[in-house]
């Protein structure tokens, strides 16, 4: 029984590891691929997101270069859509469906999509959780405290609500990445495809980090019928 219960704990503590490395190992290789290969307007990914927001009529929406690889993304506070040097610049596939994708939120917040309002009311509650949860739930165990472990499972909660409200909030801006794209003629119907492959995996990370929050709180949630 304890050799099977060892057995439990390593593969789940192996999935942890493995879950998120394969996903970022996923994103990696494809932005890496496309981010060599051209596409038929040649337009660069600033300008591609220029393009997009002038036709939305988010002529108030600024774009900035911002440094880090993968570092691209949407402040609605200052409304600015922030691209990483090599996607601002690039004139590749990959930088077009990024800045494409990272428009969509900016589109998001112009209509009050009720997903990116729901997901903005969580990030106080979801930061609380994800800095206090495990010290809750880690000194409950320690002086045996049944409803501080409870406390702590509450507050890791809310921050997985916030993973996985997220992911509805993700996949519709690469659904309407796709739609602008195509629409405004940025890029042919032939190359749909290939644009969809570096969306599709850009995804995988917020779903990995999803599975593992809830895994994660699972976990937790079991220590806690057991102790209780």
């Amino acid at each position: 029984m304890e050799a099977c219960k060892l057995g439990i704990y390593l593969v789940y503590f192996a999935l942890l590891i493995i879950i998120p490395l394969w996903a970022q190992g996923k994103v990696k290789s494809t932005y890496n691929k496309y981010s060599k290969i051209g596409y038929s307007s040649q337009m660069t990914g600033a300008e591609v997101a220029r393009k997009i927001l002038n036709d939305n009529g988010l002529f108030d929406v600024q774009i900035e270069e911002t440094r880090g690889m993968l570092s691209d993304h949407y402040d609605p506070r200052k409304k600015v859509v922030r691209l990483s040097s090599a996607n601002y610049h690039g004139r590749s596939m990959a930088a077009a469906a990024i800045a494409a994708h990272e428009v969509g939120h900016a589109i998001q917040d112009a209509e009050a999509y009720a997903f990116l309002r729901f997901r903005h009311a969580l990030v106080p509650v979801a930061n609380l959780g994800s800095n206090m949860s495990f010290f809750l739930i880690i000194g409950g165990l320690l002086l045996n405290l049944s409803g501080l472990i409870l406390f702590g499972i509450i507050f890791m909660a809310a921050a997985v609500l916030f993973q996985f409200v997220t992911l509805p909030v993700e996949f519709n801006a690469s659904n309407r990445a796709m739609t602008q794209l195509v629409s405004t003629g940025v890029i042919l119907n032939n190359e749909e495809r290939s644009t969809k492959k570096v969306l599709n995996a850009a995804a995988l990370t917020y779903v990995a980090a999803a599975v593992v929050a809830l895994m994660e709180l699972l976990r937790f949630v079991l220590i806690f019928l057991n102790n209780d």
